[in-house]
Formats: structure tokens, C-alpha cells, sequence
């Protein structure tokens, strides 16, 4: 398998059979999902499907954090350009299903702020760990469009439609510590830690019977095809957003760095 068309991601293959994604450059700025970003994510999974030379997965973030949000110049381009707009939601689309449906398992190390397209690959991930520091947040609403990408499918499987709806409703932060508490995430772990309990885990998967391995996941993986129909809505809702004034004045109060002042009308 050729990885070298991909650059905004860094991918490393450590034997036996395991393969680290990098997003974000060591001692760096967050990696945030533009264009670049954006595509290779949605692409990724595929390929790590397809390598027989690979049984596991392990993404992570470089430098400060997991992952930053989505980049600023591309949601406005979203919000101006119907062809970036439709382009973008499919990527969007490939980037779940593409990972729901790859037969490898996949491992992720979050720490430090995870957010956007990046923490779409962090909560799906088969074996999710995340640092005490980590702050996951699903900012959607915040930039005033409905929490699509990944959040109708699986934050209310994993941590319940009660605790689902004050996270995505409200964008508050969630810690690692409380993540693991509530069920959002498999584990906890200090952040020195991090890294080295991901690979550990990822050898031990990298060691076990690959058929009922894959087998498995496979099968537990329905629980996420089912809320299939809940995601589409989710992002086709997100991505008409897009067109509306909210996300207008969400992108405006980001760049600015202040509260956001919504219209308080709605038009339904």
C-alpha cells in the first residue's frame, strides 16, 4: 500500500503490523480539518482496510493536543460555496462510515483538546483512551450549526441520551477523567502514559486471532450501522446550516473572540 499521497497526516508503520496516524506537527499548533486535513481523513480508513500488511490502527495528535476544530477559512467557504458545501459533506459522510466499516481495529490517543473531524476519529476508534487532560468538546451548536459528523450516532450509544444532550446542546467540555467516568470513552490514563498504553494495546491486538477480532467488531459495529439513519439526518441538518445566518454570526464571534450573539428568531 502506498501512503505517500498523504501529507497533511504523518503516517509511521511500526512492526508488527501496526500502523500510527499523526495529526499535527510535534511542538506545533493543533491540527485543524481543512481541506487537506479533511480528505485524507475520509480516504485513510479505506486504505487501512485494504493493507494486508496491517492488523491495527493508532491515531493520535502531535504537539498541544489531539485536534483543533475545523479550520476557520474552510467553514466559511462552507457557509459561501455550494460546491465546497457538497463536496465536504460527503467527505464528512466517508470519514464515519469509512471508519465504522474498516475491519481493522483502531486505536486512539487523545490528550489535550480534541475537537471537530479529528475527535469524529478519536470517539469512533474500537479502543478510545484519553488523557486526564484531554477536553473533548463537540463545538457544533457553538458555531451555530446542528452537532452532525458523528455525535447522533454514537455519543448517546456510549454515554446515554440524558448526558448525549447536555454535552451537545450546551458544548460543554468534557475531561478525559469524566469521559471515562460516563462511558464516552474505553479508558483514562495519565498523560505521560498515553502513548505507550495505546501501543501496548495495540500489539496486544496486533498478537490476537485477526478473523475473530475483525469478526467482532464487525458485529459490534451494527449498533452503529443502526443509528445510521439518525447520522444522515444529523449532517444533512449540519450541512443546510451551513447556508443559514447562525453559522454567520458563530464564525463571526470565533474570529473575534467573543460570546456569540445569536438572533433569538427561528424560522419553524
Amino acid at each position: 500500500m502506498d501512503y505517500s499521497r498523504y501529507q497533511a497526516l504523518k503516517l509511521n508503520r511500526i512492526e508488527p503490523g501496526i500502523l500510527e496516524i499523526v495529526m499535527g506537527e510535534e511542538g506545533g499548533r493543533l491540527a485543524t480539518a481543512g481541506h487537506r486535513m479533511h480528505t485524507e481523513l475520509a480516504a485513510i480508513w479505506r486504505d487501512v482496510d485494504a493493507d494486508p500488511d496491517l492488523r491495527v490502527a493508532v491515531i493520535r495528535g502531535a504537539g498541544k493536543g489531539f485536534s483543533g476544530g475545523g479550520d476557520l477559512a474552510l467553514v466559511e467557504e462552507l457557509a459561501d460555496d455550494f460546491q465546497v458545501r457538497a463536496r465536504v459533506w460527503r467527505e464528512a459522510r466517508d470519514i464515519v462510515y469509512n471508519l465504522v466499516n474498516c475491519s481493522k481495529p483502531v486505536v486512539s490517543a487523545m490528550h489535550g483538546p480534541a475537537v471537530g473531524a479529528g475527535l469524529v476519529c478519536g470517539l469512533l476508534a474500537d479502543i478510545s483512551i484519553a488523557a486526564r487532560d484531554a477536553r473533548i468538546i463537540d463545538g457544533h451548536t457553538r458555531l451555530g450549526v446542528a452537532a452532525g459528523d458523528h455525535a447522533a450516532m454514537v455519543w448517546p450509544l456510549l454515554c446515554g441520551l440524558a448526558k448525549a444532550k447536555y454535552y451537545l446542546l450546551l458544548c460543554e467540555t468534557v475531561s478525559g477523567e469524566e469521559a471515562e467516568r460516563i462511558g464516552l470513552v474505553s479508558l483514562c490514563c495519565e498523560r505521560e502514559e498515553l502513548e505507550s498504553r495505546a501501543m501496548e494495546i495495540a500489539h496486544r491486538l496486533a498478537a490476537g486471532a485477526q478473523t475473530a477480532l475483525r469478526w467482532t467488531k464487525y458485529s459490534l459495529n451494527n449498533w452503529l450501522r443502526m443509528a445510521g439513519p439518525s447520522f444522515d439526518a444529523s449532517l444533512a441538518l449540519e450541512f443546510m446550516g451551513f447556508s443559514g445566518p447562525e453559522v454567520r454570526e458563530g464564525l463571526a464571534s470565533l474570529r473575534e473572540k467573543r460570546p456569540p450573539r445569536f438572533p433569538g428568531d427561528c424560522p419553524f
